[in-house]
């Protein structure tokens, strides 16, 4: 089921155009020695962006609790919560019908990884 509905995603859903911006940003800040760890964590979206349907996020325990901690705050004051609210306004949008529910779903995962991406992975 998995299968299909990242399919679906990929064609109705702006998968591959919300992956492939994630890419080329993540790719920019990798240009940069300070953006490296951004960089990778849009590289971490991008993944999940194209093919979210099946995979889960989840914390991972960390010797550097610190670090993410300050790397997050970071994300969320430079650029991650206007990346969560676009991925609430696009569920909000796919909600509206019956149909787009799974997408929202998918929306409000993303949404999730993109507020906070340090510390966490996703299977």
């Amino acid at each position: 089921m998995s299968v299909i509905g990242n399919l679906l995603w990929i064609i109705f859903g702006g998968g591959l155009v919300i992956a492939f911006w994630y890419f080329v940003t993540g790719l920019l800040l990798c240009l940069t020695i300070i953006g490296i760890p951004f960089g990778y964590q849009l590289f971490k979206l991008a993944g999940l962006s194209l093919l979210p349907f099946g995979r889960t996020i989840r914390s991972i325990p960390t010797a550097s609790g610190c670090v993410s901690l300050v790397f997050n705050i970071t994300w969320i004051l430079i650029g991650g919560i206007w990346i969560a609210l676009s991925h609430l306004i696009f569920a909000l949008l796919c909600a509206i019908t019956i149909i787009g529910i799974p997408f929202a779903a998918q929306h409000l995962k993303l949404m999730e990884l993109s507020l906070t991406p340090f510390g966490k992975e996703f299977d």
